[in-house]
């Protein structure tokens, strides 16, 4: 492989920002010093006003393969991931078939590794019915994720409600488990009251069918059953002022059995953005009032919200342009969600420094992740370069996400992805990709 050198580059890492050069040589970082001078044949990148972070690690995307080829493929979305900054991803279970099996789940490893750009790992899928197979998983604790249950509606018969089935997940399995938290009781009385007022559904009713409420009581009772059994629970994509309640700094992140997350669309849209952008920005947990919005920034600054990441799903734009009751559900977002927080950096809401802590360095400690998320010698050079200094415009024409639009169109950020390396290799460099390498299954210290 092709070794690089970074001159006089700005790491963002652990808490810091320095000077320095960085030596990458066989996949990984090799040295890391203020000076390196080295005899050996290497691409040198001169780093002046440039920064250099870990690459950024999303452990909440649905890439949409098998099965649903029209919205993405791993292929499609890790190469816009790659494009921004993502050189890590985690994908959901909800493709078809779902991933109930471990033949399944093993089907999805090899599909990644023919064709994904970016480094992968892949959820177990749970439903009512499946939880021997589940627990298989527990084999495989460092070579997978982690178990996905969706407490909310979801697709196919991945909506996981049976008491009995839930309590032995909880009691026996040894693997992290990520939670879906809605309670669709609440959600089907909420739709029953809208209809008795004799309306049309729109886009805006979203937020009030997918209430704090539901959000809540379901978080709630998942915690309970949690620290019954003293489960590893990661409580995905959080969305209410209500559910922050339920969560603490009070710990160290390595200490806590209990962590959770928002995505950067929560930070970033409300139901006011309902006006404009319609079943564009549907999703589940749906976008809430702008109180929660403050809250969760909030949250996310004093630590009792632990990472961040997207909730990628990118369908068909025909998807969306149809009455609310039919649109589907989902936002793309993994080619801008670093540029979206840098853009944040730049209003002085949030630190470089803590966007590089809650998109890499937490993500890498809550799933145990084996030498990737932070800027050490010895670990994987997964790596992006950054252009403080650079606008980027989002367009049609480079979104690169198979649906092909974004609700950010128009939207222009301070900041742009020049390099990503995936594993020492220059997988994207200034718009132009370099597929001849493809990224490794990732491993977990567990």
């Amino acid at each position: 492989m092709q070794k690089y050198l970074f001159k006089n580059i700005q790491i963002v890492n652990e808490g810091k920002i320095t000077a320095s050069d960085v030596f990458i040589n066989n996949q990984y970082i090799e040295k890391i010093a203020p000076v390196i001078n080295t005899k050996q044949n290497v691409v040198e990148i001169d780093g002046n006003q440039k920064y250099l972070l870990p690459g950024i690690i999303d452990n909440h995307v649905h890439f949409r393969e098998p099965g649903l080829l029209q919205k993405g493929s791993i292929y499609s979305e890790s190469r816009a991931a790659v494009a921004g900054g993502i050189t890590s991803f985690m994908d959901m279970p909800n493709t078809i078939p779902p991933v109930f099996t471990q033949d399944l789940l093993e089907e999805k490893y090899n599909l990644a590794a023919q064709s994904s750009l970016a480094n992968y790992s892949f959820y177990m899928g749970t439903s009512n019915n499946n939880a021997d197979e589940v627990l298989k998983t527990n084999d495989k604790r460092k070579q997978v994720c982690g178990i996905k249950l969706f407490l909310g509606s979801s697709t196919g018969n991945l909506l996981i409600d049976n008491p009995v089935t839930l309590d032995k997940l909880f009691r026996e399995s040894e693997m992290l488990i990520a939670t879906h938290c809605e309670d669709d009781r609440i959600i089907q009385q909420n739709i029953e009251k809208l209809r008795q007022q004799n309306k049309e559904l729109v886009a805006a009713d979203h937020a009030f069918i997918k209430d704090d409420i539901a959000c809540f009581e379901s978080t709630l009772s998942t915690i309970q059953l949690a620290k019954k059994h003293n489960s590893r629970l990661h409580v995905l994509h959080i969305t209410t002022e209500k559910e922050l309640q339920l969560f603490s700094n009070m710990l160290p992140l390595k200490e806590k059995r209990i962590t959770a997350e928002t995505c950067v669309h929560h930070l970033h849209f409300t139901s006011d953005d309902y006006k404009t952008l319609g079943n564009k920005i549907k999703c589940n947990p749906s976008v809430k009032a702008p109180h929660n919005k403050e809250a969760l920034w909030q949250a996310l600054l004093d630590d009792r919200l632990d990472s961040l990441s997207t909730d990628h799903a990118p369908p068909p734009i025909e998807e969306k342009n149809v009455p609310y009751e039919q649109a589907h559900a989902g936002i793309p977002f993994v080619q801008h969600s670093l540029l979206m927080m840098l853009h944040y950096a730049k209003e002085g809401r949030i630190t470089i420094e803590k966007v590089v802590e809650k998109m890499c360095h937490a993500i890498a400690d809550l799933y145990n992740i084996e030498k990737r998320g932070f800027i050490r010698e010895g670990y994987f050079a997964d790596l992006v370069v950054v252009d403080m200094n650079k606008p980027s415009t989002v367009t049609k024409k480079n979104i690169l996400y198979k649906c092909g639009w974004s609700p950010l169109e128009g939207f222009t950020f301070p900041a742009t992805v020049t390099h990503t390396f995936v594993n020492g290799h220059l997988t994207y460099n200034n718009d132009i990709f370099n597929e001849q390498n493809k990224g490794m299954r990732l491993q977990f210290e567990r």
